[in-house]
């Protein structure tokens, strides 16, 4: 059942990426832009991983453990089918929201209240890269 959710989840992330047209061209592809993006999209799944935020996907709540584990499974899947991006096109198409029901994702950290994951990636991105927004 988990291995066949897995898969239609797969199709899914794939069809969606798509339909965005996330697909870079070959000649297109910028080795150190690549480069830059996968480190930083690993850094802000890493980040979120060791932030002891809860995530909240369709519904449910996960640990920080658990969303980390989500995310890089859907960052390797999009990468396995040469549909990966920039930082801002991995919060915006993986990170925000479900790819099955399109349920917008939260992030509760403590201390602090409840927020769109996408907030909470985008302002992470605005740290790893020095800029202002920083929390």
């Amino acid at each position: 059942m988990a291995a066949r959710r897995a898969h239609r989840l797969a199709g899914v992330v794939a069809a969606l990426w798509l339909a965005a047209g996330a697909a870079p061209s070959v000649a297109a592809r910028d080795p150190d832009r690549d480069g830059q993006a996968d480190s930083e999209i690993r850094a802000l799944v890493s980040a979120l991983g060791e932030s002891g935020c809860r995530f909240q996907r369709n519904g449910r709540w996960h640990d920080a453990g658990a969303a980390r584990d989500h995310l890089q499974r859907k960052y390797d899947h999009a990468r396995r089918r040469g549909l990966d991006g920039t930082a801002e096109d991995f919060i915006e198409r993986a990170g925000s929201r479900s790819s099955i029901t399109g349920r917008p994702y939260k992030v509760a950290c403590p201390g602090q209240p409840e927020r769109p994951a996408g907030e909470w990636l985008r302002e992470r991105l605005a740290r790893l890269r020095g800029g202002a927004g920083q929390r």
